[in-house]
């Protein structure tokens, strides 16, 4: 192994503010103990805030099998006979007091659609807010709206299509912030060379929450009724806003417990990074090939992801043909290896920095093709498979489980480039990113009339090769080194 340097990075030649200016002095390139930081406490909180935005927001597509009534489906039945039908063959009586509702398909992809409607209008105004009255309250009370409105959702439902359309879409508008409001946070509060552990393990949440959420709302259903999901999600929800507005603070310097240590640590680590300016420079910021790079990225890693979260426990039951109780397992199956995968790769990306000198160019451009390149190879795999069930779950869950490398790839680089527009630039880069989610899963149905195996192979390869590309435009036009447009010396000449 290499021993550890804090010299010009060697991977590329352009990367000379990558690695030199991040700590000065070597007893400030000493970091702060771990254990007890109030750093790590901050990626844990986020970590279970996340838990609870993803599971708020796919318990829907959960619940929503047993919303239906039986007799609605039957007659838009799209199940396939291709495939021989895996039930279980313990049989347990499903509890069917929860109220049903005539809704057909398309109905139905309104209601589940509707929620990216408001998410998309809030991510701009989300990040622009952040950076200016901070992302501590912004995210907590944006959580805590969309917790308070998920607990109105079988109200909604009773009142008709319209309202609960109307619901969804304000539970996105209270999502749209959370993401630009973190990475606002992070901008303050993650040394560069932990960027990669302290932001996987607060976006890791996400993809554990929607481990844990799928079965157990399948569980939910099962033995109680639909009703009940929404109100223990959205209990929780609100028990997590009260320890983060008790427990964070939006910088270090405003926090009451950090110690001296570890605050002069974090502040000197971003020394040179932060921009003092309180105009945001929107010209530079829409101009900035790097950030575009971001957007492609981002845009087609959301088609694949966006694509599978809403039609995986479809595709489980209309062509793998598990039912509703083996589907919420092995629906959440994959999302437990891209959990595992962010936390460990987290890790890894910072170790490479930290201990063999790498640019945060390369560790961007490796984990983003190892992210995105990977998943798109096993996702035309598990296409490919056929009625064979137990590969394509395991296909299934390589190729989401590889996608967890992209939290320390083109995810963080918004804090590389511009970290004291981070959230704004998320908000840029999310904005794109949530388009797929609209409009991907209506395609994927478009493409699936007769709802076939060989259909749904053009499915994943037409994911897989969205995927392929937004990783190459990534690698050719990304940077790793703050922008010259996001520092204060750069104003100061141009002002």
């Amino acid at each position: 192994m290499r021993p550890t340097a804090r010299g010009p990075a060697v991977n590329d030649e352009d990367e000379n503010t990558d690695s030199t200016p991040l700590l000065h002095g070597a007893r400030q390139a000493e970091a702060a103990p771990v254990c007890c930081s109030a750093r790590y406490n901050l990626a844990i909180l986020s970590f279970f805030g996340f838990f609870v935005l993803y599971a708020l927001r796919v318990n829907l597509s959960v619940a929503l099998v047993d919303m239906v009534d039986s007799n609605t489906t039957s007659i838009d039945n799209r199940t396939s006979k291709e495939c021989a039908e895996h039930s279980s063959s313990i049989k347990v009586l499903h509890n069917q007091t929860g109220k049903r509702y005539h809704w057909d398909a398309g109905t139905q992809g309104w209601i589940l659609g509707s929620f990216f409607y408001g998410y998309i209008i809030t991510q701009i105004p989300g990040g622009y807010m952040a950076s200016k009255v901070g992302g501590k309250l912004l995210l907590g009370f944006g959580i805590l709206g969309t917790a308070v409105f998920t607990l109105f959702t079988p109200i909604a439902a009773d009142l008709g299509v319209i309202a609960l359309i109307v619901l969804r879409a304000l539970e996105g508008l209270g999502e749209g912030v959370t993401f630009p409001a973190m990475h606002a946070m992070w901008s303050s509060w993650a040394p560069p060379l932990e960027r990669s552990t302290l932001l996987s393990i607060s976006y890791a949440g996400a993809q554990l929450g929607t481990v844990i959420s799928l079965p157990l709302s399948g569980l939910i259903c099962y033995y109680m009724n639909w009703t009940y999901i929404f109100y223990f999600f959205g209990i929780i929800g609100i028990l997590w806003f009260i320890l983060w507005i008790w427990l964070v603070s939006d910088t270090p310097e405003t926090h009451k417990t950090i110690s001296h240590y570890e605050k002069q640590y974090i502040l000197s680590s971003l020394k040179n990074q932060l921009s003092s300016q309180k105009s945001v420079p929107w010209k530079s910021i829409l101009k900035s090939l790097p950030l575009w790079a971001i957007v492609v990225a981002h845009f087609s890693y959301n088609w694949t992801f966006y694509t599978l979260l809403t039609l995986l426990p479809t595709y489980m039951k209309d062509i793998l043909r598990f039912n509703v109780q083996e589907n919420g397992f092995l629906s959440a199956l994959p999302y437990f290896g891209c959990w595992l995968c962010m936390i460990l790769s987290g890790k890894a990306a910072d170790n490479l920095r930290v201990k063999w000198n790498f640019s945060a160019l390369s560790v961007r451009r490796i984990f983003t093709i190892i992210g995105m390149i990977g998943p798109a190879i096993f996702l035309v795999a598990a296409g490919f498979t056929g009625c064979d069930y137990s590969l394509a779950v395991v296909f299934l869950t390589i190729s989401t489980t590889l996608g967890g490398f992209c939290s320390s790839g083109f995810s963080i680089n918004h804090l590389d480039i511009a970290p004291s527009y981070a959230g704004i630039l998320l908000g840029v880069t999310n904005t794109f990113a949530t388009i797929p989610g609209m409009v991907g899963p209506g395609i994927a149905k478009s493409l699936t009339p007769d709802n076939t195996v060989r259909e749904w192979q053009i499915v994943f390869c037409i994911a897989a090769a969205i995927d392929i590309f937004g990783a190459i435009f990534f690698t050719i036009f990304a940077k790793g080194e703050v922008q010259n447009w996001a520092l204060d010396d750069y104003h100061g000449h141009r002002n």
